[in-house]
């Protein structure tokens, strides 16, 4: 998978770090079984190198969902569970997953996994490759079928200040948050990509209409 960073935070975080996340838990919901910080503040390079596995990101997403034990993720990644219990020791060695409960199963302990936050927020500082990879991750999964009205995309561009444009992304970010707490269903997992940039294009000067219109 390519590198799939998550978004950058519109607001800063006073002091990023991965011990002191937003203090906004996210509740269990329909299906998801366990509580998570709304944020997570990644602040190391393992980090980073832990969120660049294609295996590491499809099993996050997972259990964005609900939490799993690593046969449930098995199963639904297709893998080996060794293979599974590396990464999930990866990403659990790192601060990304954690055990959220367990169950006895006969004379063995069933771990389940869960994310310890809904967003994983990369330092607004990191290289431009990493903090565009969503983008080719997102076109690299995209499926086109005859009459399918998705994928729908839209673009606009607009001269704003600096303070207007972090409020759309606030805005953004909180749209995709509603997006991964909406119940499941159907039989196809949907991708939604928001984001807001600065560009290089042209923009008109200001004028001063109080001068008023030429009479010629």
């Amino acid at each position: 998978m390519p590198t799939k960073p998550q978004p950058v935070s519109p607001i800063p975080p006073r002091e990023p770090s991965l011990k002191t996340p937003d203090p906004f838990v996210v509740p269990p919901t329909a299906t998801r079984d366990y509580a998570l910080d709304s944020l997570v503040f990644l602040t190391t390079p393992e980090q980073m190198k832990a969120l660049s596995d294609r295996t590491r990101m499809i099993i996050l997403d997972l259990l964005l969902e609900r939490s799993a034990t690593t046969s449930q993720l098995a199963e639904a990644l297709g893998k080996p569970k060794g293979t599974v219990g590396y990464h999930l020791k990866n990403l659990e060695q790192h601060g990304l997953v954690k055990v959220v409960r367990t169950r006895k199963v006969r004379a063995m302990t069933e771990k389940y996994y869960g994310r310890t936050g809904r967003t994983f927020v990369l330092p607004d500082t990191g290289p431009k490759a990493e903090r565009s990879a969503m983008l080719d991750e997102a076109k690299s999964e995209m499926m086109f079928e005859e009459g399918n009205p998705l994928p729908a995309f839209t673009l606009r561009r607009m001269r704003l200040t600096e303070a207007d444009a972090f409020e759309f992304a606030k805005r953004l970010f909180e749209l995709t948050a509603e997006f991964v707490d909406q119940k499941p269903g159907g039989d196809t997992v949907y991708g939604l990509l928001a984001g807001i940039y600065p560009t290089d294009r042209p923009m008109l000067t200001e004028t001063d209409d109080s001068e008023g219109e030429s009479g010629e």
